[in-house]
């Protein structure tokens, strides 16, 4: 199974959802090296990325020619989203996507991100800003809507196709609900028979089960896996492998495990530099310990460490026991 977005085959149909935080380059690799179909960058707001404030121009610049990666892009005003669309294509990214799903406060007050849901008229036009503005596809990343009241993923998902958006990502909830309860695939069906371009299910999909079910209950082309890669960059791989065939990841283990973690923790001081990489890498070793098992005496002593060398001394141990077994269980 495969999903065609313009010349692109997106294989296999898995796909690792933009993460405020954690999804930049040294996690995007890793997650690729064991099998996803496409990842996407973190949230990029476009009118600071023209405008080159600190830190935001880099991030744009992660997806720069590598495979199978979108670079996302956030905004309110179609000029700089236009803008930051020509400045990511020029630096060689291969898909843009727009964000129009993110529930957080500080994006929505300026009325970007899902906020733009409930005034279509003034979304379609960012989107038709971008697609007039690039010759790379363009994406879409939405919620069913605002809240109950304005469930409007579909309309909108008519206008941007007919706007020239090649694929559309739903995450199965409102705004309005931010992450609680449960996403809601089956009302993913409602965009999907909307549409002929591919539709992405995303939300609450972090094991195999759940990627079966939301492409039964949605009728999606594909899934978008966020927290559940979060500890496990194999899922993807796994998800894909158990829906659609392939070879299956070689998940690490034991020794093994700790040699993947110390290769990411030094990618991200690397590509950090290591006072701010140390502070980075600690939400990804407390995730690879929660699936590994690790003791809480150890675990605080890892995460406490400042010093590299002895962190990555702590890791052989608070890793060596892990089990496929045990993220097996952690995975249901």
């Amino acid at each position: 199974m495969t999903v065609r977005l313009a010349d692109n085959i997106l294989t296999p149909p898995v796909f690792l959802a933009p993460m405020a935080g954690i999804t930049d380059r040294p996690f995007r690799d890793l997650v690729m090296s064991f099998g996803a179909g496409l990842v996407v960058s973190e949230m990029v707001a476009s009118q600071e990325m023209v405008q080159a404030k600190p830190g935001v121009r880099e991030r744009a610049e992660l997806g720069a020619g590598v495979e199978n990666t979108a670079v996302q892009l956030a905004g309110r005003e179609a000029r700089w989203m236009a803008e930051a669309a020509r400045r990511v294509e020029a630096n060689g990214a291969a898909v843009i996507d727009i964000n129009m799903g993110c529930p957080a406060k500080k994006v929505t007050s300026g009325y970007s991100g899902s906020a733009l849901m409930k005034t279509p008229d003034h979304a379609l036009t960012l989107i038709e800003a971008v697609v007039k503005a690039v010759d790379v596809p363009v994406t879409l990343k939405t919620r069913l809507g605002w809240d109950d009241g304005m469930r409007n993923a579909a309309e909108i998902a008519r206008r941007a196709e007919a706007a020239g958006v090649g694929m559309i990502t739903i995450h199965g909830r409102t705004r309005c609900q931010f992450y609680k309860g449960r996403a809601d695939w089956a009302a993913i069906r409602e965009v999907k028979e909307a549409v002929t371009v591919p539709v992405i299910a995303n939300g609450d999909i972090t094991c195999v089960d759940d990627a079966r079910q939301a492409l039964a209950l949605s009728g999606a082309d594909g899934v978008m896996v966020g927290r559940g890669a979060q500890g496990r960059p194999w899922q993807l791989a796994r998800i894909a492998q158990e829906l659609f065939g392939g070879p299956a990841p070689q998940i690490p283990q034991g020794a093994a495990l700790a040699e993947m973690v110390a290769a990411h923790y030094q990618a991200m001081l690397s590509f950090y530099g290591t006072e701010l990489g140390t502070r980075v890498a600690r939400k990804h070793l407390g995730w690879y310990m929660d699936q590994a098992g690790t003791g809480p005496a150890l675990r605080r002593a890892v995460l406490t460490e400042r010093d590299p060398a002895q962190v990555l001394r702590l890791l052989a141990d608070a890793l060596a026991d892990s089990s496929d077994g045990r993220q097996e269980t952690a995975a249901a």
